[in-house]
């Protein structure tokens, strides 16, 4: 069995057709034909069924899918392990970051690694830590920064920076010019802009509202810390943001609230046993000496 059985394989099962097939991979329809039957002799079994109106995959097909595809990543993870450079002057690293990293924390991670390795581009994506972990396990990225614990276990979570989060309200807001702080009944009381369930976030502000026995009045839901900055620090709403989000902009003011809100632990995520290509190994060991504070 040799490579390009399994690339015909996998671009006749897309196409479901041999002639679109050949086309797409720029060789003769009777060659592809060829080339399949050799690989069903090969497996000892017949990967299409070819005597209905439509070509399709038998359930040996079906089966045997699945085990190309993932033959194909693993040797397109060896190709960049092979094509690796060690000395850092070129290179490329896939990153993504929850919402709530871009916010604050991408601008200056980003602009200091760069500055420290120019020849690395950076592929950066923002989406859900549930996309992030799929796109790891399935070698679509080389590293994440979300949330410990990781969901899935394919993915491993190393601890990194603890995060805050924050009762925040404009500088003109009744509450901020209060001396006192908040209890978790004014909490209760005061109309608020909260980042919606979309994120991690959310989830632990309802924790908290939860264990201390408390209602939260949301008078709006947004999905962009960005609109939530806008929204809180020009209207009449307070809102809960990770502090650092919220401080990286001006106009908000910090409210005192007993018992203080959860901190979380941001973490650096990885896939568990995978191939670390040297760019992923230098922005890890970056960004754990790196200081927000500092930049």
């Amino acid at each position: 069995m040799l490579l390009r059985h399994i690339r015909y394989f996998l671009a006749v099962a897309e196409h479901r057709n041999f002639t679109r097939a050949a086309e797409a991979l720029f060789v003769s329809q009777p060659t592809l034909s060829q080339q399949i039957r050799q690989l069903e002799e090969g497996l000892g079994a017949e990967l299409f069924d070819r005597g209905g109106r439509q070509l399709r995959l038998t359930d040996a097909g079906e089966a045997y899918r699945e085990y190309a595809r993932r033959a194909l990543r693993e040797l397109e993870a060896g190709r960049r392990a092979l094509h690796d450079v060690a000395s850092l002057r070129s290179g490329e690293l896939r990153l993504a970051m929850t919402p709530t990293f871009t916010a604050w924390l991408a601008g200056p991670l980003l602009a200091g690694f760069h500055a420290r390795h120019p020849g690395i581009a950076l592929n950066v994506r923002e989406m859900s830590q549930e996309a992030m972990e799929a796109g790891l396990a399935d070698d679509a990225l080389d590293i994440g920064i979300a949330f410990a614990p990781a969901r899935t276990l394919d993915v491993e979570a190393e601890p990194w920076l603890e995060e805050e989060l924050a009762l925040v309200a404009g500088e003109g807001h009744p509450a901020a010019l209060a001396a006192r702080a908040l209890s978790a009944a004014d909490l209760a009381a005061l109309p608020l802009a909260l980042l919606s369930a979309d994120f991690v976030t959310r989830g632990h502000i309802d924790d908290y509202c939860l264990r201390h026995g408390v209602r939260p009045r949301v008078a709006m839901e947004v999905n962009s810390i960005g609109a939530a900055v806008e929204i809180i620090r020009h209207g009449v709403l307070a809102g809960i943001l990770p502090s650092a989000a919220a401080f990286s902009q001006p106009g908000l003011r910090r409210l005192s609230l007993l018992p203080p809100l959860p901190s979380r632990r941001a973490a650096l995520l990885l896939k568990r046993d995978g191939y670390r290509s040297a760019a992923a190994r230098a922005f890890a060991g970056f960004a754990r000496g790196f200081d927000p504070a500092t930049g």
